[in-house]
């Protein structure tokens, strides 16, 4: 493309920030060192006041906004959301975002040497959790001086690292927004995830996690991840009206080929998915989501896990999405107005499933945008004191 739109922050770069300062994980393992890929979006203020952090659901990565080249056909994954002018205005806020520890977009992780052997951690790669992937991102806004954000932000499981950060470093954000979130995964939300993992696992080509060292990935278990991931993102409203009953060829072929719209729409999304991403960091992910549950050091009490926090909160649930479903997003509300915290809520009419926290809905982006105007508005006005 030889421009961008004018509501784009236009050409991005990555950077690679390295840490020595020892990790230590939540499974007792120890990362001696480790790299953390972001990117940074507007100007960080005098006083280090305006920073905004952005944490990415299962698949993202720090690229969430611009575009890195102009032949790059889609800008960042939440490009809809960030940029000035927009619902996170980069002219009013110093926006960062990163690719988690254990991801595969350049932050260490599986597909990342293993400084003990010089090959790839693979499996050898410690499970990681929410909380330390807020540990790690505490010691990178250290790196960049900022002592407090004013908001820390998340769809998914971007948005339990968000509830995690107003938990586990109460004094250091001062809005909280969680997006299609839940306070943990349900029963059948793990199940999903282990029907994911065994896909991958069971691949002849995963090699017990070491097919780096093959040449070969296990492309087949990851696309059978990636479609049964896919179909809950979606809503059965939002296939029907897109896909119905529709036929490739207009008929029946009676073989086992692709024959309805969805079929094909599943495999591309799979295929596309299994050439872009880890099957190893799936695999971490898919565990990170599954162990998240911050009520469980207090006695299962959601509001004891929430008395300490000192931010206010902006919850947001959508009708059709039923693998977060608005019934978790409330269950969160409920302990927040049951521990006396400020908290803002809103349930966004929308078809789209799981998926609608990335798409730009009219009422969705006006209610967000409200609540972070309202953000940049405070610290301005702190700012000119």
């Amino acid at each position: 493309m030889s421009e961008f739109p004018e509501d784009s922050i236009g050409l991005v770069t990555p950077q690679t920030l390295h840490f020595d300062t020892p990790l230590t994980l939540a499974s007792g393992r120890i990362l001696p060192h480790y790299d953390l890929v972001i990117e940074t979006y507007g100007q960080l203020n005098a006083d280090a006041s305006n920073a905004v952090l952005i944490c990415h659901a299962l698949s993202g990565h720090h690229h969430a906004a611009g575009y890195h080249s102009v032949d790059e056909r889609k800008p960042g994954w939440w490009d809809s959301a960030i940029g000035p002018g927009k619902v996170i205005d980069t002219e009013r806020f110093f926006v960062v975002a990163l690719n988690n520890l254990g991801g595969c977009h350049g932050s260490t992780g599986p597909n990342t040497p293993n400084p003990e052997t010089g090959k790839p951690y693979g499996p050898d790669f410690p499970i990681v959790t929410v909380l330390d992937w807020v540990h790690s991102q505490a010691h990178l806004a250290d790196r960049l001086g900022i002592t407090q954000w004013a908001a820390v932000v998340g769809g998914s499981l971007g948005g339990m690292q968000a509830m995690q950060w107003a938990i586990s470093y109460p004094e250091r954000l001062r809005h909280c927004v969680v997006i299609a979130a839940a306070p943990k995964l349900s029963t059948q939300n793990i199940a999903f995830n282990e029907v994911a993992r065994q896909a991958i696992t069971k691949d002849p080509q995963f090699y017990n996690g070491h097919y780096y060292e093959q040449g070969v990935v296990p492309k087949t278990g990851l696309m059978l991840a990636r479609m049964v991931g896919h179909i809950t993102y979606l809503s059965e409203d939002g296939m029907r009206d897109k896909f119905g009953r529709e036929l490739r060829s207009g008929k029946l072929s009676f073989d086992f080929n692709p024959q309805f719209e969805i079929e094909s729409y599943l495999q591309y999304q799979g295929e596309r998915f299994s050439s872009a991403f880890d099957a190893n960091t799936y695999l971490l992910m898919t565990k990170a989501l599954d162990y998240f549950d911050p009520a469980a050091e207090y006695d299962n009490n959601l509001a004891a896990a929430l008395s300490d926090v000192r931010c206010d909160f902006f919850i947001a649930s959508f009708t059709t999405d039923w693998r977060f479903s608005p019934e978790r997003s409330r269950e969160i509300v409920d302990a927040l107005i049951e521990a006396k915290k400020h908290v803002t809520y809103t349930e966004i009419q929308a078809a789209h499933g799981h998926d609608a926290f990335l798409i730009p809905i009219p009422r969705y982006m006006e209610v967000f945008g409200a609540y972070m105007n309202r953000i940049a508005a405070e610290q301005e006005n702190q700012y000119a004191r």
